[in-house]
């Protein structure tokens, strides 16, 4: 399975930062592929291409702010959580994404 997300939180500063983390760590104990692009203070950073989301089985996107380029998602299986709930259970979502994944049959 492979995921893509992209993290932001309105300050742009810590929350941003720990989703990515979380999300990442929670992906390596589920056996997730996963690229965490970060939208924080200072500007983009480890951007997502196009060829990535086109291989992403799921976004995993916080949306407690508004987010850079969401147009190139379009089409895919989007999740959206607060960036709090990345932080605390990025475990969760993991295994939710898995469920849901699996539950479609892909």
């Amino acid at each position: 399975m492979r995921i893509v997300a992209v993290c932001a939180c309105p300050s742009g500063v810590a929350h941003t930062y720990l989703a990515a983390a979380s999300l990442k760590d929670a992906a390596k104990k589920h056996g997730v592929d996963i690229k965490v692009e970060t939208q924080g203070s200072i500007g983009v950073e480890n951007v997502i291409k196009q060829e990535e989301v086109d291989l992403a089985d799921y976004v995993i996107i916080t949306n407690d702010t508004g987010l850079k380029n969401m147009e190139r998602f379009k089409g895919k299986k989007i999740l959206s959580v607060k960036a709090s709930d990345a932080i605390k259970k990025a475990d969760l979502i993991m295994k939710k994404v898995k469920q849901q994944d699996e539950a479609i049959g892909s």
